[in-house]
């Protein structure tokens, strides 16, 4: 089959780029033909992928998801396409693969004019030609919760929504040398062996809650404080948060890094993953910390934060967000010498559990309900 792949933007450490690329792979190593549509495209491509860079029009992040839209539906239009998978929503889809949130639930909480401003109506009109139920668009999501929560804001059929796996990479598992490849990474940041390090994953860094985590530790006890180093990575602009830094006391204790591919020595090197998200459809973070044996402290908002729970691999702050219970679970947690119990949770929880397979399951989808 010829198919086309559509992502309003990539770039190499996104987490729902990660999964656009491991499944067009996927299909390509299948024998499919795959074009790759987007705005943007950072990084090398890999060898047998074709990439379109897609120009849009709109200065806001809602008109260039219209555009993006529009622009897929002309070029549909114009190239024979055996079948659309899309990574945002939009119409037109085949397949489209859930790496957002929903946004009908997002909006419930928000005052009432908010509906009338142009995201809101763009991104619930987005939305419902994805989930309408008179629709034909199959979407392959992350967790159960995002299931019931389409099927409760649209009517979807269940039958066009199909969960998958998480899908985390092998190298996330803690090896046998795990904890001298810890410390060789904390030598490498001065960092040392004694002192705490609170390790967040993620781009997009208010929707992930690092300054939730930045508040966190500039409250911690003032000896804990003192010994305790935020690495924070990922792709965002640094500045405001290192001005929130400034002004809380914590300037010398934080370290920021942009996306890389090393995040297994880091995983291995923490002492807790911390991910107080305000909203997150997945998190695989979550569960690639559970492979490394890294504790983690998370919002139950989190789609995988079901794994933390079920795992016992660590703690969730439960909705609505308290600022002052987050303090209280960091600071608890970091002393805690439930530490390594909530390490070794982890890892036996991954080893009998599927949270690997994500991207062979989504292509066996693709293959089955592509026209």
């Amino acid at each position: 089959m010829r198919l086309a792949f559509c992502l309003i933007k990539y770039f190499p450490f996104g987490g729902l780029q990660r999964s656009f690329l491991q499944i067009a792979q996927e299909c390509l190593a299948r024998g499919h033909a795959v074009h790759l549509l987007t705005s943007a495209w950072q990084g090398a491509v890999p060898a047998g992928l074709e990439v379109e860079e897609v120009p849009l029009r709109g200065f806001t992040n809602h008109g260039r998801r219209r555009s993006l839209a529009e622009a897929l539906e002309r070029r549909v239009a114009q190239r024979a396409y055996d079948g659309v998978i899309g990574f945002s929503k939009m119409p037109g889809l085949d397949v489209y693969y859930g790496g957002d949130s929903c946004f009908a639930e997002f909006v419930q909480g928000r005052h009432p004019l908010y509906r009338l401003t142009g995201r809101c109506r763009t991104y619930l009109a987005l939305e419902e030609a994805v989930f309408s139920p008179r629709g034909r668009t199959h979407a392959l999501l992350l967790t159960t919760r995002e299931i019931e929560c389409y099927r409760r804001h649209y009517g979807t059929p269940r039958e066009r929504l199909h969960l998958l796996p998480p899908g985390i990479a092998r190298d996330r598992i803690a090896p046998p040398d795990a904890a001298e490849r810890g410390r060789r990474l904390r030598a490498e940041l001065g960092i040392p062996p004694r002192e705490k390090i609170v390790l967040m994953v993620g781009s997009g860094f208010r929707t992930k809650g690092v300054d939730r985590t930045m508040r966190a530790v500039a409250a911690l006890p003032p000896r804990l404080k003192k010994q305790t180093t935020l690495v924070v990575i990922g792709h965002d602009n640094f500045r405001p948060f290192e001005r929130l830094a400034g002004q809380l006391g914590i300037a010398a204790q934080l370290r920021f890094f942009h996306g890389r591919d090393d995040i297994p020595r880091f995983l291995f090197a923490a002492d807790l993953l911390a991910h107080p998200a305000q909203r997150e459809a997945a998190g695989t973070i979550l569960v690639e910390a559970l492979a490394a044996g890294l504790p983690v402290l998370a919002t139950d908002v989190c789609g995988f934060s079901d794994h933390v729970a079920r795992s016992g691999g660590g703690l969730l702050v439960a909705a609505p967000f308290s600022q002052n219970t987050f303090n209280r679970m960091m600071a608890e947690m970091l002393a805690s010498p439930r530490w390594e119990e909530w390490g070794r949770n982890g890892v036996n929880y991954v080893r009998h559990t599927d949270v690997f397979s994500r991207a062979e399951r989504a292509a066996d989808l693709i293959e089955r309900l592509v026209p």
